[in-house]
């Protein structure tokens, strides 16, 4: 009988769990809340209570540095990670390595990676993602490991985060068919006139599950009449799979409107959502953005030797016609890989990912 789900649960597994934090940084086995009271960061203030209380909960990255946030050996998976860090999001980078490759199979802005890409709080409540009060990050994507993974966060500003962090795991035996998880950001400012926006080009056989677009508008009027277009194994001019607008690949319709009180409204389901839409304030916040997402958990798009996806950035000229937007477009596409590693897009340096 194959089982689905919760159903699994009453189902007994030879795994055993782990846990990674700044108390148990390590995450070996009997060896949380072990931090002196002179090394922990909450040091002074368990001082009258002593090891054990609270002594070390978050770590500090001063500007410049990277952080080792897991290394972990063995064969395992990760299961769910939190973390809430301090800061510009846009400046801490993160990047997720499996097995020996050298290269990240996710290197991405800490709130995008978590649908949260203006730097601005806002509820996300999902099946993969979710971001609850206040700017705490969390995320449920499967990732598994057969020899070992780092996880590393770098601080690209100018000044000291704080990160409170925790990364749940199971080591055990993975199964052969299971793929890598992989995660990569772009962001193009603006959107080069009548060119569609590339969210990702990577070779390989996989599966597609997830796509997050922080989306600036430059314009007025309704920005979203692009499609979202996918071109698997071989495709050239033409896609195999293309949509039909943009509020429609994110489960919306007719410019995500409230047809009683004619404005954007916000919505967050399991599997798509509209998270985020700013306010103009009259004076200097003057730019309109909006933060999506959709992913793939019931409907992965299978792939065996290349994928490639594009979205158009449309909106609408005089006479009933379409003008190609020169929006600012940022996106993290999700996505497995049977390979730990795949070709890196240049992630770009601190001032081109500046938000404004």
């Amino acid at each position: 009988m194959e089982l689905f789900g919760v159903e699994k649960l009453a189902y007994l597994s030879d795994s055993v769990s782990r846990s990674i934090s700044p108390e148990n940084l390590t995450g070996e086995k009997g060896k949380g809340a072990m931090t002196g009271l002179e090394e922990g960061t909450g040091g002074k203030c368990a001082r009258e209570l002593g090891i054990g209380w609270k002594v070390n909960p978050c770590i500090l990255i001063p500007a410049g540095e990277t952080a080792v946030l897991a290394d972990i050996g063995g064969q395992g998976m990760i299961r769910h990670i939190w973390m809430t860090p301090t800061g510009v999001w846009r400046n801490l980078i993160l990047r997720f390595f499996w097995e020996d490759c050298e290269v990240p199979a996710v290197e991405c802005p800490v709130g995008d990676f978590f649908a949260a890409g203006w730097n601005t709080y806002h509820k996300v409540s999902s099946a993969a993602v979710c971001v609850n009060p206040g700017s705490a990050f969390n995320c449920y994507w499967p990732m598994p490991f057969r020899k070992k993974c780092k996880i590393t966060m770098e601080n690209t500003g100018e000044e000291k985060v704080t990160l409170f962090y925790q990364i749940d795991y199971e080591l055990g035996v993975v199964p052969e068919s299971c793929a890598y998880f992989h995660a990569q950001f772009r962001r193009v400012n603006p959107v080069p006139y009548k060119e569609p926006y590339t969210l990702l080009e990577v070779p390989g056989q996989g599966h597609y599950v997830g796509t997050y677009l922080a989306w600036g508008s430059n314009n007025n009027n309704w920005w979203g009449e692009g499609e979202m277009k996918f071109y698997l194994d071989g495709d050239q001019e033409f896609p195999t799979i293309c949509g039909t607008g943009l509020e429609d690949y994110f489960c919306g319709s007719y410019n995500f409107e409230n047809q009683k009180t004619h404005r954007y409204e916000t919505y967050c389901t399991p599997y798509a959502g509209l998270c985020y839409v700013s306010e103009p304030d009259g004076l200097y916040n003057s730019q309109q953005r909006f933060g999506m997402y959709r992913w793939h958990l019931c409907d992965p798009i299978h792939f065996k030797q290349e994928i490639r996806v594009t979205v158009q950035a449309l909106g609408w000229r005089s006479g009933n016609r379409f003008l190609p937007l020169q929006d600012d477009v940022a996106s993290v596409s999700y996505f497995y890989l049977k390979d730990p590693g795949t070709a890196l897009y240049p992630l770009p340096d601190r001032d081109y990912l500046e938000i404004i």
